[in-house]
C-alpha cells in the first residue's frame, strides 16, 4: 500500500477537532474561544498545510493499478467508517452543547462547528457514497445525508445536478457574477423542492403513486422524524434544536463547495434545450494534497463529473481541467467576499468559456 493511500485516513481528523478544542480549554485557552477552534484551524490552518504538502497531480500508472484502486476493499471500508464516527460525534457534540459552561459566543461558535464538521464529514463522504451501485453503500449515503436533514441530496444530486450541471437548469451550478450569498438560498430551496419532484417522476412513470413507502424521500424523512425525536427524548427542546441547526449550516456548507466548484462554467447548447455532453472541462479543480486527502479527492471534481462512477481513490488529474487558484478552505472563505471572489474568478471563468 503507497503512503498516498494511507493519507486518507486523515479525513477523520476532522472527527479531533471538537476535542481539541475542549483540551485548549483546559489548558487556559477560553472556553469560548475554544468552541471556535475547528473553524480556526479548517480555514486559518488547513491552507498553510495545504502549501507545505505541495500538490498531488499522480495518476494510476497502468490498467493494473486502476483496476487496484478501484477493487481495494481499504477504500470502501474508510467511507463506510464515516458513519458510525459521524454519529457518534454528533451525539458527543450535542452532549457537550448541554455540559459545558459555553457563552453564547461559544455557543454559536459550537454550533457552527459542528456544522461545518458535518459538511465535511457527514456529507462529503455521503456524496461518494450516493453515487455507488453497491446496496449498502448508497443506504449508508442516505443515513449520513439525513442525519444533516438534507436527504433530498441523494436524489437530485445524482439525478438533477449530474444531468444539468453547468446550465441555467442546475440549481448547483453559480452564474457568473452571482454572489454566494444569493446562490445558497436559490440551491438549498430548489434542490429539495427537485428531489421530490425527481422521485414522484419516478413513481408515476412506474405506475405508482408517488405518496407512500415507495418514495425514496418520504423513508428519508420518516428517518429523520426519527433522528429528531431521539435527539429531544434524550436532551429535550435544546438538544432538538442544535440537531436542525447543525444540519443546515452542513448543508449551506456543501451548497457553498457546490458555488466553488461550478462557479461561472458553462456547457455550450448544440439544439434548443440540449447541451455539449459533460466533460473534465465543466468543473472546477484543485490538486492541493493534504485537503484532497481530508475531503476523499473531492477537488479532483472535474474527472467525478466526467466519470461519476469512478472511486474516489480512482479519480484522475487533468492538466487541461479548469484550476481554482487556491484548495477549498481558502476558496471558500474567498466565496464569502463577493468583490474580491469576483476579481479572482470572473477572468478564469471567462477563459474558460473560450
Amino acid at each position: 500500500m503507497r503512503t498516498r493511500d494511507l493519507g486518507f485516513l486523515l479525513a477523520f481528523s476532522t472527527a479531533a477537532l471538537p476535542a481539541g478544542g475542549l483540551l485548549l480549554a483546559r489548558q487556559g485557552l477560553p472556553l469560548d474561544l475554544a468552541a471556535w477552534f475547528p473553524i480556526a484551524f479548517i480555514f486559518g490552518v488547513v491552507p498553510w498545510i495545504d502549501a507545505a504538502c505541495g500538490l498531488d497531480t499522480d495518476n494510476p500508472v497502468d490498467v493494473d493499478e486502476g483496476h487496484r484502486l478501484e477493487h481495494s476493499r481499504y477504500f470502501r471500508a474508510l467511507t463506510a467508517l464515516v458513519l458510525p464516527v459521524w454519529l457518534g460525534l454528533l451525539g458527543w457534540c450535542i452532549w457537550q452543547f448541554a455540559q459545558q459552561p459555553f457563552g453564547p459566543v461559544g455557543q454559536v461558535g459550537w454550533l457552527v462547528s459542528t456544522g461545518v464538521i458535518g459538511g465535511v464529514l457527514a456529507i462529503n463522504p455521503a456524496h461518494e457514497l450516493i453515487h455507488k451501485s453497491s446496496r449498502w453503500e448508497p443506504l449508508f449515503g442516505g443515513v449520513l445525508l439525513t442525519s444533516v436533514g438534507y436527504p433530498g441530496f441523494k436524489v437530485e444530486h445524482v439525478r438533477g445536478h449530474h444531468l444539468h450541471v453547468a446550465t441555467p437548469e442546475d440549481s448547483s451550478s453559480a452564474r457568473l457574477d452571482e454572489s454566494v450569498y444569493a446562490f445558497v438560498p436559490r440551491a438549498l430551496w430548489r434542490n429539495a423542492r427537485n428531489a421530490w419532484r425527481l422521485e414522484a417522476q419516478r413513481l408515476r412513470a412506474r405506475g405508482h403513486s408517488p405518496w407512500g413507502a415507495r418514495n425514496e424521500m418520504v423513508r428519508w424523512y420518516a428517518l429523520w422524524l426519527l433522528f429528531m425525536a431521539g435527539f429531544l427524548a434524550a436532551g429535550g427542546v435544546r438538544a432538538l434544536a442544535f440537531f436542525l441547526l447543525q444540519g443546515l449550516i452542513a448543508a449551506a456548507t456543501l451548497e457553498v463547495i457546490n458555488y466553488v466548484e461550478h462557479y461561472g462554467l458553462e456547457r455550450r447548447e448544440v439544439a434548443p434545450g440540449r447541451y455539449e455532453r459533460v466533460t473534465h472541462h465543466h468543473s472546477w479543480n484543485a490538486p492541493q494534497r493534504y485537503t484532497n486527502w481530508l475531503l476523499f479527492n473531492l477537488q479532483r471534481h472535474s474527472d467525478h463529473h466526467a466519470v461519476a462512477r469512478r472511486r474516489y481513490q480512482a479519480l484522475r488529474h487533468h492538466d487541461d481541467s479548469p484550476r481554482l487558484p487556491a484548495g477549498y478552505a481558502t476558496m471558500f472563505v474567498l466565496a464569502l467576499a463577493p468583490p474580491l471572489w469576483r476579481r479572482v474568478m470572473n477572468p478564469r471563468a471567462l477563459a474558460c468559456r473560450h
